[in-house]
C-alpha cells in the first residue's frame, strides 16, 4: 500500500474607495476553456502524468498520508529523491538552481509567458543560513536584470529571519540585547535585497506571511518603499485578501505612498494560511482575521482590482490568482479602461504547474502574465510542494477544475485524431 501511495503522489481616491461595479464581459476574447492553447506544450505522456498527479491531490486523506510517508522517508534517508524529481517536483518546480531553471524560463517565454524565480528556502534558524538565502535572493535579482524574460524577483522574510523573532517584534515585545542585534541583521538583509533591486531597476516582491508576523513586515516594506520607490515601484508588498482587513490596509498603505510621494507596488493573493489562522485564533481566544466565507474573499478580491484600475496613475500591481472570474474581470477592465494589455504596471500571475488554461490563454491575447517558478533542492522544496497539494485538496474545486481541463484536452486530442491518450484506470471517465 505504501508503495502505491508513493507512486501516485509523486506520479478613485484612497479615502473614498469608489468602485465601478463592472462585470466581466461574457464575449471577451480570452477563453479559459481553450485547452488546445493551455496544453500545447505538453506531450501525451506529460498530460497523462499531470492527470494522475491532480487526481491524487483531489483526495485530502491521500495527500496527508503521503505527506507523512515522504517525511518519514526523507528522515531515514530512504532513496526517494529520484522518484520525487521525476514526478511532483518536476511538475511544480523549475529546477535545483537558477541556471537549472533556464529550460523552464525559455519554454514559458516561447508562449509569451514571463517567469519569476522563487528561491523556496525555508525552515532555517541560523544567521549563516539566512545570509546564504539573502545572497541567493540577490543573485535572482541580478539574473532578472540580465534576462528580459524575468521581470521580478521575490522572497519570503521567513527565509532570512527567524519566525519567533518577527512575532516578538510584531507584538512590540521587549527584546533582549541579543535579539535587538539579531533584528538589526534582519534589517540589513532586507535593505541589501531592495537596494540591489533599486540599483538594477528590478522590482522585488516580498510575500505575505501569517497575521501575527505581518505587522513587522508591513512596516519594513513601507520604509523600503519610501527609500527606493520613485516613479517605479521597486519594492512591492503582498496582501492576502482572505483577511477581512486587507482592503483597509491596502488603502491605508496607498495613502501613505501618496503622502510620501512614492509609488505604491503590490501583489494580491487570496491567501495561504487560512486553516492555520483560524486554529490559532480559536486557541488564543481572539477574533479570526479571516473572512467568514469564500464569497466575502472573492468580493474583496474583485473590488480591490477595480480600485487598482481607478488608481493606476499611482499603483503598480500584480493579480496572482487561479480564479477564472477574477482573471477575466481584470482582463475586461484593462480593455474597458482603454489601457494597453501589456501595460508595465499590470501583471497576472499563476504558479508554475497550475492553471495553465488561465496563463496561456491570457498570454495568447497579449496580457502580461508571469509564472512563479520556485527552485531549490528536492528536500528543501518538500514543504512548498505539500502546501501546493494541501491547497489543491482543501480549496473546493481547484484540483477538480485542473482534472476537468486535462481530461477535456485528452478527449479533444482523441476526437481530432491528433493522438490517443487513454485515461488512467483509476479515473472516472
Amino acid at each position: 500500500m505504501a508503495g502505491m501511495l508513493f507512486f501516485f503522489i509523486f506520479a478613485g481616491k484612497p479615502g473614498s474607495f469608489y468602485i465601478k461595479h463592472m462585470q466581466p464581459e461574457k464575449n471577451h476574447p480570452v477563453n479559459f476553456e481553450n485547452t488546445e492553447t493551455a496544453f500545447r506544450d505538453q506531450s501525451n505522456a506529460s498530460l497523462r502524468q499531470s492527470y494522475q498527479l491532480f487526481n491524487v491531490m483531489n483526495n485530502r486523506t491521500l495527500v496527508q498520508t503521503c505527506k507523512q510517508l515522504v517525511g518519514l522517508a526523507l528522515a531515514i534517508h530512504f532513496p526517494v529523491n529520484g522518484i520525487l524529481r521525476k514526478t511532483i517536483y518536476r511538475h511544480f518546480v523549475g529546477g535545483v538552481s537558477i541556471t537549472d531553471c533556464s529550460n523552464a524560463i525559455a519554454r514559458l517565454a516561447k508562449r509569451n509567458v514571463l517567469s519569476i524565480l522563487d528561491y523556496a528556502q525555508e525552515g532555517e534558524e541560523s544567521d549563516a543560513a539566512f545570509d546564504a538565502t539573502c545572497n541567493e535572493i540577490i543573485r535572482t535579482i541580478e539574473f532578472a536584470h540580465d534576462n528580459p524574460r524575468v521581470p521580478f524577483s521575490v522572497f519570503k522574510i521567513t527565509g532570512i529571519a527567524r519566525f519567533d523573532l518577527l512575532a516578538k517584534v510584531s507584538e512590540e515585545s521587549s527584546l533582549t540585547s541579543e535579539e535587538e542585534a539579531e533584528y538589526r541583521r534582519v534589517e540589513t538583509r532586507i535593505n541589501a535585497i531592495f537596494r540591489r533591486g533599486y540599483e538594477l531597476d528590478v522590482p522585488v516582491m516580498i510575500d505575505a506571511e501569517e497575521t501575527w508576523i505581518q505587522p513587522v513586515l508591513d512596516n519594513l516594506v513601507l520604509r523600503m518603499m519610501a527609500q527606493y520607490n520613485g516613479k517605479k515601484a521597486i519594492v512591492q508588498n503582498t496582501y492576502q485578501m482572505y483577511r477581512h482587513d486587507s482592503i483597509a490596509r491596502i488603502m491605508q498603505h496607498h495613502r501613505k505612498a501618496l503622502e510620501g510621494g512614492f509609488r505604491f507596488g503590490l501583489k494580491i493573493v487570496r491567501g495561504a494560511y487560512m486553516e492555520k489562522e483560524r486554529a490559532r485564533a480559536a486557541e488564543k481566544g481572539y477574533s479570526s482575521p479571516i473572512q467568514p466565507d469564500k464569497q466575502s474573499t472573492d468580493r474583496d478580491f474583485n473590488d480591490i482590482i477595480r480600485y487598482f484600475m481607478d488608481n493606476l496613475d499611482s499603483i503598480d500591481f500584480m493579480v496572482a490568482t487561479h480564479n477564472e472570474t477574477s482573471s477575466l474581470l481584470l482582463a475586461s477592465l484593462i480593455d474597458a479602461y482603454n489601457v494597453p494589455r501589456n501595460h508595465p504596471g499590470i501583471y497576472f500571475s499563476q504558479l508554475y504547474g497550475m492553471s495553465d488554461h488561465i496563463t496561456y490563454n491570457l498570454a495568447e491575447q497579449g496580457y502580461n502574465v508571469a509564472k512563479y517558478v520556485p527552485y531549490g533542492e528536492v528536500k528543501t522544496m518538500m514543504p512548498y510542494l505539500f502546501r501546493r497539494a494541501e491547497e489543491n485538496s482543501s480549496v473546493k474545486g481547484q484540483s477538480s477544475r485542473e482534472l476537468k481541463m486535462i481530461k477535456t484536452e485528452i478527449e479533444r486530442r482523441k476526437k481530432t485524431g491528433i493522438s490517443f491518450i487513454s485515461l488512467p484506470k483509476h479515473s472516472k471517465s
